[in-house]
């Protein structure tokens, strides 16, 4: 297994955000991470990059127990984030923002071109002159470049247009379908995302009440009408 977290609460300082959380995740595999807004979906993901006060539980990857590593150890030892507010090198060119970063592995600046054609068009622009989605393309290839074994998304098809969307999902599916890396994908597009996903989990009042193969709960959406008023 690749990670787990065991009976997990979480929060920062003294307030509880997350109870009685767990969860496993195997090398390759994608999970969506669904609930509405202020349910604890982004204060998991900052839980597993260790930016929150661990209260009870656990969490291991790999075969070490991560609970006390501190966020650039988890990094080191292959934990990718692309943030909800992407956090780019604005000044910096596309190449430069994906050279400055990487890291010897699979995912290279080309592979990444290769898998993004905007940004390969765009590799000489700076930052703060690409549209929204291909800041968020490029939030994506330089996570990729640290050559992740777990990559962790915070709800990247916000404020996106549904041909990005579209194109977002594509590119993330080739990801976890090439095997190696594996995801956790916090979002709204509950639809959307099971399609690339594996199994999901829906998040209220920071518990998890609902699990399922992303096909099983594609398949019936009961339990996204009951929780997330999805029909």
């Amino acid at each position: 297994m690749l990670l787990r977290l065991d009976a997990v609460d979480a929060g920062y300082g003294d307030s509880a955000i997350l109870s009685q959380i767990s969860l496993s995740l195997a090398p390759g595999q994608a999970l969506a991470v669904l609930g509405r807004n202020g349910v604890g979906k982004t204060t998991l993901l900052k839980t597993i990059l260790g930016l929150t006060r661990l209260q009870a539980g656990r969490v291991l990857f790999g075969d070490a127990d991560a609970s006390r590593w501190p966020p650039e150890r988890r990094a080191r030892a292959g934990i990718g984030w692309v943030p909800q507010e992407r956090g780019i090198f604005r000044s910096l060119t596309v190449l430069e923002n994906l050279t400055a970063v990487a890291r010897p592995g699979p995912w290279t600046p080309e592979r990444v071109f290769a898998l993004f054609p905007r940004l390969a068009e765009d590799r000489h622009r700076g930052g703060e002159a690409l549209s929204g989605g291909e800041q968020q393309m490029l939030a994506i290839g330089r996570a990729l470049v640290l050559n992740p074994q777990l990559l962790l998304l915070d709800e990247p098809m916000e404020g996106l247009a549904p041909v990005i969307v579209d194109e977002v999902l594509r590119a993330l599916s080739d990801i976890f379908r090439a095997g190696g890396i594996a995801g956790i994908i916090v979002e709204q597009h509950a639809r959307k995302i099971l399609r690339i996903t594996d199994q999901a989990i829906i998040l209220e009042r920071g518990r998890i009440v609902h699990r399922a193969a992303s096909a099983d709960l594609a398949a019936d959406a009961t339990p996204l009408t009951r929780y997330l008023g999805v029909g």
